[in-house]
């Protein structure tokens, strides 16, 4: 029986663990190669600046990395670093045999073209699945790297058995990085999608219709409780950090948690939920472009 107040387990669609399950998988794939003498896969990451969330993810995939069995390379830059610089680094990268993804950690400095950037990395190696190319082959249907936050929901759907294929799902937010590419995977696997915005009239109407309901508009709370359908499945994509009465850390989402747990049948936790499974896919995405790459054959 569940703690008053509190999530019961089972109505939890926990990142933490599926990632887990994911790296498991991932690993057991690098030891075969390794067995046959092939060399390690290689992701290289970028970081321009000194944003202190963006140092802590990057260390959380080197991190990830390491306990796959992948090789990682890490390439920092100051905060002044100019474009030239950049797109210099993300073409010796290109050209460099031995890695096979390649993550630009985003966002870069406002001085720095970062769609230029991203377009510069080999469609081959494109480690975030967010080059032109690559959102190009998710729009045709055809086969390559896909952006890690919407396949890390897709994975996580898919190990809790959440029937997608004729649902309703709703998808607040348009992005590149998430909103429209979860909409193209969700219709690829045959749901009706609907994309909402801020600034869409009747949003409460329209999110109360969804089976599926992914929250990626990047604003603090904004999903109320009763915008969900009862027995919906809910995925929160956002994350805000802010100060909590003693001046810890408080994180939430664009989901009203609280609110939103009793009427859902799935919901995701904020943090726990998507965020582990985006660096889950981005290590995916680099051992299929390695198993992708001649040289490993």
């Amino acid at each position: 029986m569940a703690v008053p107040g509190t999530t019961p387990v089972e109505q939890i669609l926990n990142g933490k663990e599926v990632a887990a399950s994911v790296r498991a998988s991932l690993k057991e794939r690098t030891a075969v190669y390794a067995q046959k003498g092939l060399r390690a896969p290689g992701l290289a990451v970028v970081l321009v600046g000194d944003d202190p969330a963006s140092a802590i993810y990057v260390q959380g995939k080197i991190k990830a990395c390491k306990q796959v069995g992948i090789e990682s390379s890490f390439h920092q830059f100051p905060a002044s670093a100019t474009f030239e610089e950049i797109i210099a680094v993300v073409t010796m990268l290109n050209n460099d045999k031995n890695v096979d993804g390649i993550l630009v950690q985003l966002p870069l400095p406002k001085h720095i073209d970062s769609d230029a950037v991203v377009a510069a990395i080999a469609p081959e190696k494109d480690a975030d699945g967010l080059s032109p190319v690559s959102m190009g082959l998710l729009m045709a249907g055809k086969k390559g790297l896909r952006p890690c936050t919407p396949a890390g929901i897709i994975h996580l759907l898919d190990f809790y058995k959440v029937p997608i294929e004729g649902k309703r799902a709703v998808v607040v937010g348009r992005s590149n990085l998430v909103g429209k590419p979860i909409a193209l995977l969700l219709m690829a696997r045959n749901a009706t999608v609907t994309i909402c915005h801020s600034r869409t009239k009747d949003l409460d109407k329209l999110c109360a219709e969804a089976d599926i309901l992914v929250a990626a508009v990047g604003q603090k709370e904004m999903i109320k409780g009763s915008w969900v359908k009862p027995g919906a499945c809910v995925i929160d994509v956002g994350i805000h950090h802010d100060k909590n009465e003693s001046g810890g850390s408080k994180i939430a989402g664009d989901v009203l948690f609280a609110e939103a747990k009793e009427r859902a049948a799935l919901i995701t936790p904020v943090p726990g939920g998507v965020g582990p499974m985006t660096i889950a896919m981005l290590l995916a995405n680099t051992l299929t472009a390695y198993e992708m790459r001649s040289n490993i054959e």
